[in-house]
Formats: C-alpha cells, sequence, structure tokens
C-alpha cells in the first residue's frame, strides 16, 4: 500500500477476524503510522449496504484503507467515491474454509510484478475487443459483451492500479449486466461456499442466471443466492481471469481461488466500483477450471493456459 509515516491507516474489520487485525495494527504501527480499526457490527456482516453512510464518512478522512471483512467490500459505491476521492484501497477479505487465518497462506507472496506483465499484455486484447467468450472442456459456452466498458486488474498494489487493489490476482472486466448468454458448468468454487465436488450446469439468458442444475452442489448455490433475498443477485457483472501462479482453487478460501491461474470466474450482483453500473445487496464469484477464452475471434487462453506467445513470461 505504499503507506508513509505521518498518514493515517483505516483498517475495516468484523468480530470474526480480532486477532489478524491485532497483528496487523501492530505492524503497521511500528512503521510511525497512525491506524484506526473500525468493527463492523455482527448484523451488517454479509449485506454491508445500510451501514454504507457511516463508513464512507471515516474512509474519507484516511490515505489508506484495508477491507479486512470477512466478506468483500471491493465492489461497493463506498469504495469507488473513497478512490475517486484520493484514498488507497486494499481488498483483504478474510474469509476461508479451512480454519487458517488469510493472512498464512501462501499465495500471497505472488510476484506483483509478474502479476501486472501478464494483466497488461491480456488487457491489449480485451480492452480493443467488444464480446468476449469462454469455453470450457466439461462444455461451458457462454458469451459476454462490454461495449463502453474499460477492463483493469489487481495485483495487490495500489500503486499500480490508480490506487484501487486486492488482494485478488486477476484481470477483470466490467461486463454488461444484461448480455451473458449460453451455459456454464461449474466446476471449481463456489466462492465462499468453498470447493465444487460435482459439476453442475447454470443456464443463462439476458445477463441473468435461469436455471440452476439440481444437485447437491447447485443446491447449495439456489440456497445461498436465495439468501440475499434480491432479484439482482442473479446477474452477472464481472469477468475474471486468474493471475496468481501461486494459488490453488482448492475451496479453502474464496479469494485465493478466484485468484489461480488456470481458472475463470463470473461475479454476479454489484460490480459498481468495477467499472459497472450495477448496485445489488451483494457480489458473489463461482470459478471454473481449464477456461478457453476469446477476445472477439482471438484466442488469448487455451484450457486455462495464455496462448499468445508475447505473453507467455511465466
Amino acid at each position: 500500500m505504499d503507506v508513509r509515516p505521518g498518514e493515517s491507516v483505516l483498517i475495516i474489520t468484523d468480530l470474526l477476524h480480532q486477532r489478524e487485525i491485532l497483528e496487523l495494527e501492530k505492524y503497521i504501527r511500528e512503521r510511525g503510522v497512525n491506524v484506526m480499526i473500525r468493527m463492523v457490527p455482527a448484523e451488517y456482516s454479509q449485506n454491508l449496504t445500510a451501514y454504507f453512510e457511516e463508513l464512507a464518512a471515516l474512509m474519507h478522512t484516511h490515505q489508506v484503507i484495508i477491507g479486512a471483512t470477512h466478506y468483500s467490500l471491493v465492489t461497493t459505491e463506498v469504495v469507488k467515491k473513497a478512490v475517486h476521492g484520493g484514498s488507497r484501497f486494499l481488498s483483504l477479505p478474510m474469509a476461508t474454509n479451512d480454519g487458517r487465518s488469510l493472512l498464512e497462506y501462501d499465495f500471497l507472496t505472488m510476484d506483483t510484478g509478474k502479476a501486472r506483465l501478464k494483466a497488461e499484455m491480456l488487457l491489449k486484447y480485451i480492452n480493443g475487443s467488444t464480446y468476449l467468450r469462454m469455453k470450457t472442456p466439461r462444455g461451458s459456452d457462454l458469451s459476454f459483451r462490454k461495449t463502453g466498458r474499460r477492463a483493469s486488474y489487481f495485483n495487490g498494489r495500489a500503486r499500480d492500479n490508480k490506487g484501487f487493489t486486492s488482494s485478488s490476482f486477476e484481470v477483470y472486466v466490467p461486463i454488461e449486466e444484461d448480455q451473458t448468454s449460453g451455459t456454464g458448468i461449474i466446476d471449481g468454487s463456489l466462492g465462499y461456499l468453498g470447493k465444487v465436488d460435482k459439476p453442475f450446469n447454470i443456464k443463462m439468458e439476458a445477463g441473468k442466471i435461469t436455471e440452476i442444475e439440481q444437485n447437491e452442489d447447485g443446491k447449495r448455490l439456489k440456497e445461498y443466492m436465495e439468501n440475499f433475498q434480491d432479484e439482482r443477485i442473479y446477474y452477472a457483472g464481472e469477468f475474471g481471469i486468474g493471475l496468481n501462479t501461486k494459488s490453488k482453487c482448492a475451496g479453502r478460501c474464496y479469494i485465493e481461488d478466484e485468484s489461480s491461474y488456470g481458472t475463470f470466474h463470473i461475479g454476479f450482483g454489484r460490480n459498481i466500483a468495477l467499472g459497472g453500473e450495477y448496485e445489488a445487496n451483494g457480489h458473489f464469484d463461482v470459478v471454473f477450471r481449464e477456461p478457453s477464452i476469446y477476445s472477439d475471434n482471438r484466442l488469448i487462453m487455451e484450457k486455462g493456459v495464455i496462448t499468445a506467445p508475447e505473453l507467455q513470461i511465466w
């Protein structure tokens, strides 16, 4: 985050992660930096929308903001406004499924420079295109459109993306919210819900999930999305490509799963801070393995491997 002495850091967190945050606070204070910790009340843990007004007032008084809540803040309007106001923001969602702290995971040691180079080369193709398409060996075939939308990336360094970054190393595209269509066979991860044991189909029309195959994992996804009590959570708002070669899509950690090199993810629901126009009560990602990705008619990734010779830097 390039924190400098005399700056003020705001850590937004919740009661689930006090131990990690106290360690983080100690580390920051040792560098001569002021730290404020704001605990999000339990009733707002999954849906922070009702708490945004108070958060917004705090954010604008700090140069650096770390969103270390259980669920990610990165797609929200309040983060977008804080970054536009000159604050630097790091998304550090703390959710894991194996009992370990996020801060113990090796994927956080990924080389930020290598991820930036890979992302910048991919973006040359993606930002010059209108349509994107994703296929997988299991039979996924989904099309997306991004007219007027600009893709970008996260690599853990605020200076590389105008003060806005995440511990998820990825290329992200704020796709048009009513233009995704086709069939997806989800075989990687269900975000916060963890690993997919038995792949299942989803069908999409005009941007929205219209059908979820009801095997055991499909039922988990359907129940989870219903709990948002918001039809807008079923719309695709993000097209994502994992960049982190140290990440493993094993269902242990939400942010590791979607970061994994060789995977693709769709973010459903809110996408405002990513450059989209869609508000919802939340944001939720599903991960696919071994994607073949087309930017207009150009193949840029084949079965999870970057194809263009100038992109093969690892």
